[in-house]
């Protein structure tokens, strides 16, 4: 099983996680914001990811601080579930279509972080979330999982689908790059012999 739980407190937030990276898409989530809630149950449902969440935080000043800490604490436990990646299919990419919008992610589990997100957002905001802290959550998510993250919309009008599309096209990609692949075994996935 890889699994990772814990907690991570600071003058701003207080996050718990658990995550199976083998699990069937159960989630139970609360950060505060329902619309983040809404994102994170379908990366978790359609990414097969058993994810346990709960998010504090200081709401009175603005949803930036409690957003950008559970992508933090999402990514950072991505990276401990996975352990040193050995046996990983690695790399994975997946086209996710809602209605009108169209999402293209594409993922390495490298040890290398890095994030290329190219969304033209129409609105300033969803519900109460500003559309660039969107890009931002998938930027920290990157860094702290220590994946390379390329996130692009293809076609799209409308904010709500075409963010619903980005976290369900990130849930089945790295669904499939995070698979151990039986031909690897107890392979690293790398020439260098490590990952990072």
């Amino acid at each position: 099983m890889r699994l990772a739980e814990f907690s991570r407190k600071t003058n701003e937030t207080d996050i718990s996680i658990s995550l199976n990276l083998d699990g069937n898409g159960k989630a139970d989530i609360s950060t505060g914001f329902g619309f983040i809630d809404h994102l994170l149950n379908n990366f978790a449902l359609h990414g097969l990811f058993d994810l346990h969440l709960r998010a504090q935080g200081d709401y009175h000043i603005d949803p930036h601080h409690t957003v950008e800490d559970v992508a933090i604490v999402l990514g950072s436990a991505f990276d401990r579930a996975l352990g040193d990646r050995r046996g990983i299919v690695r790399m994975a990419d997946f086209f996710t279509p809602m209605d009108e919008s169209l999402a293209h992610v594409v993922v390495d589990l490298s040890g290398r972080p890095y994030a290329v997100i190219q969304v033209e957002w129409k609105t300033p905001a969803i519900a109460q979330i500003p559309t660039s802290l969107l890009t931002h959550f998938l930027e920290s998510f990157a860094f702290t999982a220590r994946c390379n993250l390329h996130a692009r919309l293809v076609a799209g009008r409308d904010d709500h689908h075409q963010a619903e599309a980005l976290f369900k096209a990130l849930g089945r990609a790295l669904e499939k790059a995070t698979r151990l692949d039986p031909r690897r075994a107890d392979l690293i996935p790398s020439t260098k012999g490590v990952l990072g």
